[in-house]
């Protein structure tokens, strides 16, 4: 078997898939819209601002949202290269993929791993203390108990990965259905506020102006409001590479891929900033903001019962985010099953035979999602600080993936027909790890994050551990690890010895 070079691309996805090592085991279903809307799912504009905007309104003040555009600019950097590893490797579990064949099992084994932590530790965060809460404001349940926004998580979580296992068909149409909704909904939201302050139908504390206004807390500085202000956008825009996690279900993957990564980043950008403005100068006074947030602001302006309808599209688009999320932990536990790198490989490698599913894979995600959503039922303080470590993670894997490009790009073949950065490929590198350098620093140096920094440290400790204890041995036995192909090359349309760019 040999790797096929600059010339031609393969006949087929199977083929490719083939080339690699594997079979084609899941289903290839989903079309150039579903992995955008995978994409933008996982970002989700909706989530992220409704979660995170006061958090940049606290710090910095209004004229934080234009901090928004500077980060879009340093995620499409970092979404450029994803885009092309997505070409020359697309396979499910799209980082540990990467990070294995670009340098080796042991380094993807350590993306792979944050990646689980990720998607493990995220996904309670957000339907725990997001999702419930708004879903009981959105039933007008008032005073709800702790139980009751426990059975509202777990009931939201159980349905997402249901639907998974059903079919990724089924969990596709669902995430069609609400990204539609979200950016409609969104969008429409923030048009009308904008209209409504513009009319001055009621009272408003401020005018355009407000836009520039800015502040910081006592004993920080500007620069130091800034990085923390940015925050919300580093938040929000994370996860684009989704669309590649499921790269094996994917029809003309190596095209709709890096369509799919690059879509979502620039619609959500532009689309976060036209969202940001209509709700920032909706605020009718700050003191609505802090009694009730987001929520409060939409209900001062169009009554209880139309926002309630519009959070209710929030909501509707937090829970495609979770089925999304199922979807992309159970391939990236497939993913690395299959290369037999985890306790348990023998089962967690196998497929539905009839939904095509990875059925162990996605139970095993529920188990360790329900795990941690009880957990932050009986530990609220440390569940916090523990969700907080999950901002980092994915910046983790970004980097370790980017700097993984950035040793063996001179040495990647060119792939006629496909998306390649070509001669800027050296400049885009360079200039996305400076951009996650900086974010790195900003999401671990800060007090507040510290605490939350050592919740990583510590799980990179236990993967440490199994890397030493269970997994060099199967390697060392050749028991392990992705397969290395004959021919020319090990990693077909990857590497030339005699290519430089």
């Amino acid at each position: 078997m040999t790797g096929f070079g600059p010339q031609e691309l393969p006949a087929g996805d199977e083929q490719t898939v083939n080339e690699f090592g594997y079979q084609q085991e899941l289903r290839r279903s989903l079309s150039w819209f579903s992995l955008f809307s995978v994409s933008f799912s996982i970002m989700s504009i909706a989530t992220g601002i409704f979660l995170n905007f006061t958090f940049g309104m606290t710090h910095l003040g209004p004229v934080s949202i234009w901090i928004w555009p500077a980060v879009g600019v340093g995620q499409l950097l970092v979404a450029l290269v994803l885009s092309e590893l997505g070409i020359r490797i697309p396979l499910a579990g799209a980082g540990y993929q990467w990070g294995a064949r670009l340098i080796g099992p042991g380094y993807g084994w350590f993306i792979g791993v944050l990646g689980i932590l990720y998607a493990a530790v995220g996904v309670p965060g957000i339907v725990y203390l997001a999702v419930a809460p708004l879903t009981e404001y959105v039933l007008g349940i008032d005073s709800a108990s702790p139980r009751l926004t426990l059975f509202i998580a777990l009931l939201v979580l159980t349905v997402a990965y249901l639907v998974n296992i059903i079919s990724v068909q089924l969990a596709a149409r669902i995430n069609n259905v609400a990204v539609l909704a979200e950016i409609l909904g969104t969008v429409v939201l923030a048009l009308l506020l904008f209209f409504l302050w513009v009319t001055g139908t009621k009272e408003s504390d401020h005018g355009i102006g407000y836009l520039t206004e800015h502040h910081h807390l006592p004993g920080h500085s500007y620069w130091y409001a800034i990085a923390l202000a940015s925050l919300v956008g580093v938040y929000t825009l994370a996860g684009f590479e989704a669309a590649a996690d499921v790269a094996e279900e994917a029809v003309d993957a190596r095209r709709s891929v890096p369509r799919a990564i690059l879509g979502s980043v620039v619609v959500s950008v532009v689309l976060g900033m036209l969202v940001l403005i209509g709700f920032t100068v909706a605020i009718p006074s700050d003191e609505v903001l802090a009694a009730g947030g987001l929520p409060a602001v939409f209900q001062y302006w169009l009554g209880e019962g139309l926002a309630r309808t519009f959070v209710g599209v929030v909501v509707f688009a937090m829970f495609a985010l979770m089925v999304v999320s199922a979807a992309v932990i159970a391939r990236l536990l497939f993913a690395m099953a299959r290369d037999n790198m985890l306790p348990g490989s023998e089962l967690l490698r196998r497929v539905n035979l009839t939904t095509k599913t990875p059925a162990p894979a996605l139970l095993t995600g529920y188990v360790l999602n329900v795990a941690v959503v009880v957990f932050g039922y009986n530990s609220s303080n440390a569940f916090g600080t523990l969700v907080g470590a999950t901002a980092v993670l994915p910046y983790l894997v970004y980097l370790l993936v980017v700097l993984a490009y950035g040793y063996r790009r001179r040495r990647l073949e060119a792939i006629d027909g496909a998306f390649d950065l070509g001669r800027f490929a050296g400049p885009v590198f360079g200039a996305a790890l400076v951009y996650l350098v900086a974010v790195i620093l900003t999401l671990t140096l800060p007090d507040e994050f510290r605490n939350a920094t050592y919740y990583v440290l510590g799980g990179l400790v236990l993967a440490a551990v199994w890397w030493l204890v269970g997994l060099r041995p199967r390697l060392a036995r050749g028991q392990a690890g992705a397969p290395v192909l004959s021919g020319r090359s090990p990693h077909p349309g990857l590497e030339n010895p005699e290519s430089k760019r």
